[in-house]
This record gives C-alpha cells, sequence and structure tokens, in this order.
C-alpha cells in the first residue's frame, strides 16, 4: 500500500477539510490522477495519486484533517480492470412537464452539481437554481433533482417549501472561518474611517461603447470597468504612498508597486486574488489577468500565491445592486476602494440639471497610517482619473504635459 498524506500548503495551515472525492472507493486511478479536492484556510487544491491501483479512502467528505495525515492508500498490486464499454442507456419515461418557471437549458457555473444530477437537469430542462440542495457544501444531489420533477411546484419560491419552519446546520468550511476571523481582526485591529465621493461614468461609458468591439477582436477579452478602475488606483497609489503601505509593528512598509487584490464572490465564500504589478500592465492585460483569476476563483482552483501578498484592495458591490457601502479593509493591507452599482441621477452642470451615470466610491483606510487629507486626497484623484479617462496615459493632462506646466 502507498500511503497518500496531506501535503504542507503553508507554514501558518495545520488542517485542511477534505471537500469531495474525485474518484469512488475501491476504483482505479491511474498515476498523477486527480483523486480528491482539499480546502485551506487559503485557498483549494486537488491531490494526485503517487501511483496507480486501486483507492482505498480514509477519510469521509466534509472531514477536517491534519497536515501530514494519511487521506488514502493505493493499493499498487492490484490488477487493472479491463476497459468495459459503457451499458446503455435504458429509454426513459415519457418527460414530465416542468412549469415555464422551472424551465433552464444548463446548470449555472456557481452551483454544484453530481455527474448524475447535471445529466438529468440538462435531460429534463430543469432549472438548478429552483432545487433544493442536500448535498455537502450545497451541492445538488440526483434525489434532489428527481424530487423536483416529482413536485414542480414545491420548490418553485425560492427553493423553500411554503410554511417550512425547518432548521438547518451547516459545518463552516475552513475558508468561512478564515473570513470571519479576518473580518473581525480587521475591525478590532485597525482604526477604520470611510470617506466617500461619487463618479461620472460618462466618459469611460462611451469609451466601452465606442471601442468595445475592436479591443475584444484586438485582445479577445472585453473591455470592463475593473481595468479603469485598477489602472486609475495604481496611478493614485504612486502619488500618496501611504495608502498602499502596512503598519508592522512600529515600522511602515512601503511599497513602490501596486499589487491590487480583486474581491471574487464565489459560492464558497469571498476570496481576493491580486493582479500583480498593475502599475506595469496594459489595460488588455489587466482584463485578462481578472478572467483568468476569476475563472480560478469559480472553479475553486485560486492557489495561495494568487491570494497572498495584494498591497490595496478594490470590491464591486454595484454587481449585486448595491448603491453605497463602507467596505471593510484586508489586513495587513491600510485601504480597500468600494466600487458601486452605476445610477442615473440628477446632477447640477453648469447651473443646468442633467441626468448622469453616477456611482458612489467608497474609501475605508486604517487611520493610524492615513490621515483625512490623504485619504480624500487619494479618492478625489482616482475620480479625476475616472471622469477624464485620457489622464490614464501618463497620470497628467496631455495638453498640460505639451505645455510642461
Amino acid at each position: 500500500m502507498i500511503s497518500i498524506k496531506v501535503p504542507s500548503v503553508g507554514e501558518s495551515i495545520t488542517e485542511v477539510t477534505l471537500l469531495k472525492w474525485t474518484k469512488k472507493e475501491g476504483e482505479w486511478v491511474d498515476r498523477d490522477e486527480v483523486i480528491a479536492e482539499l480546502e485551506s484556510e487559503k485557498a483549494t487544491f486537488e491531490v494526485n495519486a503517487e501511483q496507480a491501483g486501486t483507492l482505498v479512502q480514509k477519510a469521509k467528505e466534509g472531514d477536517s484533517i491534519l497536515i501530514g495525515d494519511v487521506l488514502a492508500e493505493i493499493d499498487e498490486t492490484a490488477a487493472k480492470p479491463a476497459q468495459t464499454e459503457a451499458p446503455a442507456v435504458a429509454p426513459t419515461t415519457a418527460p414530465v412537464t416542468m412549469p415555464a418557471a422551472m424551465q433552464a437549458s444548463a446548470v449555472p457555473n456557481n452551483l454544484k452539481t453530481s455527474p448524475v444530477a447535471a445529466a438529468i437537469i440538462a435531460d429534463k430542462q430543469v432549472d438548478a437554481t429552483q432545487i433544493k440542495a442536500s448535498g455537502y457544501a450545497g451541492k445538488i444531489m440526483k434525489t434532489d433533482v428527481l424530487e423536483a420533477l416529482a413536485h414542480p411546484g414545491k420548490n418553485a419560491f425560492q427553493g423553500q417549501t411554503l410554511f417550512s419552519r425547518e432548521v438547518r446546520t451547516e459545518k463552516m468550511s475552513n475558508l468561512r472561518k478564515t473570513i470571519s476571523r479576518r473580518l473581525v481582526e480587521s475591525k478590532n485591529t485597525t482604526a477604520m474611517l470611510t470617506t466617500f465621493n461619487e463618479v461620472d461614468m460618462t466618459a469611460i461609458m462611451q469609451i466601452r461603447k465606442q471601442f468595445k468591439d475592436k479591443f475584444k477582436e484586438s485582445h479577445g477579452v472585453n473591455l470592463g470597468f475593473m481595468s479603469f478602475f485598477t489602472k486609475a488606483c495604481a496611478i493614485a497609489l504612486s502619488e500618496w504612498p501611504t495608502v498602499n503601505a502596512y503598519i508592522d509593528g512600529d515600522q511602515i512598509l512601503y511599497h513602490d508597486y501596486a499589487d491590487i487584490s480583486i474581491a471574487v464572490s464565489t459560492p464558497r465564500g469571498l476570496t481576493v486574488p491580486v493582479i500583480r504589478n498593475v502599475e506595469s500592465l496594459s489595460m488588455a492585460e489587466i482584463e485578462k489577468t481578472v478572467v483568468v483569476l476569476a475563472g480560478k476563483a469559480r472553479d475553486s482552483k485560486l492557489t495561495a500565491e494568487d491570494l497572498t501578498g495584494g498591497t490595496f484592495t478594490i470590491t464591486n458591490g454595484g454587481v449585486f445592486g448595491s448603491l453605497m457601502s463602507t467596505p471593510i479593509i484586508n489586513i495587513p493591507q491600510s485601504a480597500i476602494l468600494g466600487m458601486h452599482k452605476i445610477q442615473d441621477r440628477p446632477m447640477a452642470v453648469n447651473g443646468k440639471v442633467e441626468i448622469l451615470p453616477m456611482m458612489y466610491l467608497a474609501l475605508s483606510y486604517d487611520h493610524r497610517i492615513i490621515d483625512g487629507r490623504e485619504s480624500v486626497g487619494f479618492l478625489v484623484r482616482v475620480k479625476a482619473l475616472l471622469e477624464n479617462p485620457a489622464l490614464l496615459l501618463m497620470g497628467k493632462d496631455p495638453v498640460a504635459s505639451l505645455l510642461e506646466l
């Protein structure tokens, strides 16, 4: 037997959670084939078979396992089973007609399903978002889909039985424990204060409308808002270095680069992967990095390297409809910028009322290191860069630069 132990994933991490087995008990696995997915307090990662053989599981899904403990064993002396043809699928019964509100064509990326459940959902055209999941970590199982098919109206109201008094208990994941601990630590250890401003998004929206097709054709990614905001923040951070600094004991650590964390919501919780050296990246490079990180977050493939080392954070509550909020600092960082919903509002422009697409910005900062002048100055600079995107090219007005003003 070959023992497969839980690998070390960081010096401060002592245990992980077994999210799921990707291979069944007693099933044949090839060398380097993925057999399980584990979750630490920072990220999820896969475990591969070190030898070919049959799998002997030593833990159950949802178990907490210490680093170095035996996760599974591989019986390398077992004979590899002969390949067999897949059995013919038996004819299905007459299709069940679902209400229009529950019909759909595919499982959304933010939902987890078993392979059988996913096949039934696709075959019967069931809206997976209306199915009440009973599996671990909100996973939709075969029985859940069959129950929805048998009782089409039962779960039609947000996946709940009408007048239900059910109370469910679910173990907190390592990621949720970490989120909880770090948010409380941030509130208790920083002198957090929030300053607000608003930005007219007209210029950026016009640029996106004018160039989005050419941008997609040239670079293979969409031109989103995040590249404008990260670029504006990188410039402003270089001008207000304290906003980009850490407190380390009785010292202040300044960073001459902008590693900007972007908050990404996943089915398992909030993660903050990092875009490195934003000040040195083009708009297309930023957008491509955002797509890669968001995809890894959605598929639970973020590594510890993806999540560590940010110097400043941007979070976008606007994608969920938030009009204004006070984001919590992502320690050990000293500041976080909150983006919000773009909403048409009446604004006074040159003595006249105009309807403009406006967004509220919120900068939460640690008042121990950042003073009011610096926080307000930083946010005003970000506002100016966003309302005049040409400034993002060199940080200065092109005409003023030409005239050396």
